[in-house]
């Protein structure tokens, strides 16, 4: 079999119908099947032959090719994994007051993002994304928008001064819609991204850290400072621990449905278990270890005000969110010198890779350099 003698299945949408597309390098036995399937028709929009999206077709698609050639389905097929965090309410985005010179994310759009649990800081990411590209072509229905246009939208939001997060944003929540909602797996696959931007992670000393712990307003506050930092966790985790997830007798905190739906462990730190000790006597929780006023889940915002707040007390110049503490944790193990597989096992990273990046600001690194012009 010649290495490129295969075919590759795409979603099209033509004239508001579903349609697979076919792309193939010139090959005339292929050609010759291709004749042969159900009113193969030709797009010079796409610059690919299409057939009708039928299970029916796809079926003959297969068939006729089997033995014959490879049939490339990776795009047709891909599917988003199903997050597994807990239900979302987000009736607020259908209960809303509705006016006619606005249009709305249809409904089928919040019961998919509902289906795939996806976390409730997401969904109301795609959103607002969504609501404001199709308001941006208001007059036309949506489910007609070509590439083009899309890459228009995006132009605009470029001269706009829009940071290359906030495109990936727009971006996701557009192809969430066409390839999602619809049905319609990598259709705007050609669709340009930007460049990923490096940053290096922005840290806080050990010396600051302290200063905002003794900083905090009370026993509670200090210890969600405590915790971000002394375990490294995301703000999201923090959020969702529960009483009977710290582990006194080891030392360790379970760390449940974390990114990419893993469970983990990370460190106890004896003297944040003192304050959490305190903590359990003064406020008593029931089910989440950070409870709200109604013994719900405490809230995200309280969160970011609390590490804020702290920071701006201990005279800390730049302003601290959680996850610069998260970053804290890592780069001080870093520095202390502790083997960058376990903080990657701590901080629940997928590959050392990502954990790398913090060799880029350990000051161990830089201390043992000296500088050309001491030399």
């Amino acid at each position: 079999m010649k290495p490129n003698k295969h075919i590759t299945l795409k979603h099209l949408l033509i004239h508001n119908q579903k349609m697979i597309g076919i792309q193939f390098y010139p090959d005339k036995v292929i050609q010759g099947l291709i004749k042969e399937l159900p009113n193969p028709r030709w797009s010079k929009e796409f610059s690919m032959v299409y057939i009708v999206n039928t299970k029916e077709n796809l079926d003959q698609i297969f068939n006729k090719f089997k033995g014959v050639t490879w049939v490339n389905g990776n795009s047709f097929f891909k599917e988003k994994v199903i997050l597994d965090n807990e239900p979302v309410d987000i009736n607020w985005y259908r209960n809303r007051t509705k006016t006619t010179s606005y249009k709305y994310v249809p409904e089928e759009y919040l019961r998919k993002l509902e289906l795939k649990r996806y976390a409730l800081n997401t969904c109301k990411t795609y959103i607002s994304q969504f609501e404001k590209f199709i308001n941006h072509y208001f007059d036309k229905d949506i489910i007609t928008l070509s590439e083009e246009e899309i890459r228009s939208y995006l132009q605009h939001l470029i001269s706009q001064n829009k940071s290359n997060s906030y495109l990936n944003q727009a971006i996701n929540s557009i192809k969430f819609y066409y390839e999602i909602v619809m049905g319609m797996p990598n259709r705007f696959y050609s669709i340009e991204r930007p460049r990923k931007q490096q940053q290096l992670p922005k840290v806080v000393s050990k010396e600051e850290i302290i200063t905002m712990l003794e900083h905090a307003n009370n026993i509670k506050h200090r210890c969600i400072i405590g915790l971000l930092y002394s375990a490294g966790l995301r703000r999201s985790e923090l959020l969702n621990l529960r009483v009977t997830d710290i582990d006194s007798k080891r030392m360790l905190i379970f760390i449940r449905n974390a990114k990419n739906n893993k469970d983990r462990y990370s460190l106890l730190s004896h003297t944040i278990l003192k304050d959490l000790r305190i903590y359990y006597k003064k406020w008593k929780p029931k089910d989440y270890l950070f409870e709200g006023a109604f013994r719900n889940k405490y809230s995200a915002e309280s969160v970011v005000k609390i590490v804020r707040r702290a920071g701006e007390k201990a005279g800390i110049r730049r302003k601290v969110t959680p996850h610069m503490l998260r970053h804290s944790f890592a780069t001080h193990l870093l520095e202390d010198g502790t083997d960058i597989r376990y903080i990657q096992t701590l901080l629940g990273h997928s590959s050392t890779k990502t954990t790398e990046v913090y060799t880029q600001v350990a000051l161990n690194n830089f201390k043992s350099i000296r500088n050309p012009l001491d030399l």
